[in-house]
């Protein structure tokens, strides 16, 4: 069952199921960035689901997921994920979460903690957008509504990557990659979850209600939500890690695949 009805939107989802001799194993859900899907998680699900059950979600209106006649605000998503995790009577569950998907992972850890079992957030944020880049990520977002993304990646780009993945050959397939990807979503669709990036409310005083087990992760070289950002979620969220990862973009999981899934695979072992 790819694509599930939940909140009167449809929504894609991969879901590996238990793995071979394991029926009880634990679900591990995996929330994406904007302007990416589930695939993002590519080798994390290869490399942990024959231990867990293994879900990636594409946020509606993102991936394989059409857009819907509502918004796609943080908190819309976020009771998106909580009936797609109700929906698979996959609870108690591990959730991963990358920027966008981590503002998602915040709401679940303060407001619904028996959905979890841990908590990892992914270069990530607790405030609202920067009021310096609102008006250009917008500004962008009309550009890409009309003519798609290829004109505005060279801003898009050094946003969403890393300088040191954008200078590898891997970096430069990845990159084709991505926007392949985003040329087959709606752009409709794609627009409403941009600005529910853009209007996102602040929800730092939140934090300190998370107390299941909480890891965050952020690469070095992120720009869209910077290392200062993770540190302030760790200082809220008692008992919380933070991992930097070096030569890492807002992309980790993507720039740094080995090294995420290494982190993410220890983390939820332990817990």
């Amino acid at each position: 069952m790819p694509v599930i009805e939940v909140n009167g939107a449809q929504v894609y989802i991969e879901d590996t199921g238990a793995p071979p001799g394991r029926p009880d194993a634990p679900a591990i859900v995996f929330g994406h960035g904007l302007l990416f899907s589930g695939r993002m998680y590519a080798a994390q699900v290869a490399k942990l689901k024959d231990r867990y059950r293994c879900v990636t979600i594409d946020w509606r209106g993102q991936g394989k997921s059409p857009g819907s006649p509502s918004d796609a605000h943080m908190d819309t998503l976020f009771e998106d994920a909580v009936a797609i995790i109700e929906s698979l009577d996959a609870g108690p569950v591990h959730y991963v979460g990358l920027s966008m998907g981590g503002f998602v992972g915040i709401r679940l850890g303060a407001r619904r903690p028996e959905l979890l079992r841990s908590l990892s957030l992914l270069d990530t944020s607790s405030g609202p957008e920067d009021p310096d880049n609102v008006s250009k990520y917008r500004l962008l977002a009309k550009v890409y509504r009309i003519v798609g993304m290829r004109p505005v990646s060279s801003q898009v780009l050094p946003i969403m990557f890393g300088k040191t993945y954008l200078g590898t050959a891997a970096g430069k397939a990845g990159v084709k990659d991505f926007l392949r990807d985003l040329g087959q979503v709606k752009r409709p669709g794609m627009v409403k979850a941009i600005l529910g990036v853009t209007d996102r409310p602040a929800v730092a005083d939140e934090l300190a209600r998370i107390h299941v087990p909480t890891l965050v992760i952020v690469g070095e070289e992120d720009v869209a939500t910077p290392v200062e950002k993770s540190r302030t979620i760790v200082a809220g969220i008692v008992g919380s890690r933070l991992e930097i990862v070096p030569e890492a973009g807002h992309s980790s999981t993507v720039e740094q695949p080995e090294r995420l899934s290494d982190l993410i695979e220890a983390f939820v072992d332990q817990h």
